[in-house]
């Protein structure tokens, strides 16, 4: 027999190693398919979803102004318009200072010098009309200043002070908000809870249950009021008196959110 005596019984003994070896490997073998199977099917994109959106919306007074004042001179040299344009540019910056308005929250926003040109046409005669001439006339240059003002009941006034400082065209007021996190947020709250609610309606109404939420977007947008105003029609064309300020209404902004919402339901 091949297992008896001595030598038999170590053959058995060896025999028998290589039986639990092979177990345990293949045990193993078999349990890390399982995860492997389990981790790739967890991976896999729900079957079953339903999609809803919602919006919410917040309303908040702002806290700060915004508005551009631009100064043109048109001179027959370039040289002679911008010493013209720094100087007008020069005595409302010194203006704005002056009513409290810091240096960071004045920046030029555009500058541009451009030449002018008179077009003339000659007589026609005999029939016949011969072309057009240009001649320069000078160059424009053209500074564009943004401001932002943090006392938006402030604004009024300064709107009034920079055109009598020099100002040619003022425009672009709005109001919005220093920090707009806080009312981004509070809105983005509503739209989510807005959604959660439409789909938790659905799900009762399909007789499904909701499991997890597998995808979301939003598009948020606020809706800063803007006021346009010409300093040229204010002061009437080169009248030097100033007038009274404009009555400025800050109200309230509305920030909205929308957003879609993917749930798993079951």
């Amino acid at each position: 027999m091949p297992f008896e005596g001595p030598t038999g019984e170590l053959l058995r003994k060896a025999l028998l190693a290589t039986v639990v070896v092979l177990g345990v490997f293949l045990a193993v073998q078999a349990i890390g398919g399982l995860m492997q199977w389990r981790y790739i099917g967890a991976g896999l994109p729900a079957a079953n979803t339903i999609t809803v959106s919602g919006h919410g919306e917040a309303m908040g007074v702002p806290d700060i102004a915004t508005f551009s004042f631009s100064v043109v001179s048109e001179k027959s040299t370039v040289d002679a318009a911008q010493a013209d344009a720094t100087a007008k540019a020069n005595a409302v910056t010194a203006y704005l200072k002056s009513a409290g308005v810091d240096e960071k929250d004045i920046q030029t926003s555009n500058y541009s010098v451009n030449p002018q040109y008179d077009y003339t046409q000659a007589a026609c005669t005999g029939g016949y009309c011969p072309g057009g001439k240009q001649t320069l006339r000078g160059y424009e240059v053209r500074q564009t200043t943004t401001i932002k003002v943090r006392t938006t009941a402030k604004a009024g006034d300064l709107l009034a002070g920079v055109g009598s400082k020099g100002a040619t065209e003022v425009s672009g007021l709005s109001f919005t908000f220093d920090d707009p996190q806080a009312i981004q947020d509070e809105a983005r709250d509503k739209a989510i809870a807005d959604a959660k609610e439409k789909a938790e309606t659905l799900a009762k109404q399909l007789g499904v249950s909701i499991v997890r939420v597998t995808a979301f977007n939003e598009n948020g947008s606020g809706y800063p009021r803007a006021v346009m105003y010409s300093a040229m029609d204010a002061y009437g064309k080169g009248g030097v008196t100033a007038p009274a300020a404009p009555e400025i209404s800050v109200g309230q902004n509305k920030v909205t959110n929308d957003v879609s919402i993917t749930y798993e339901i079951r």
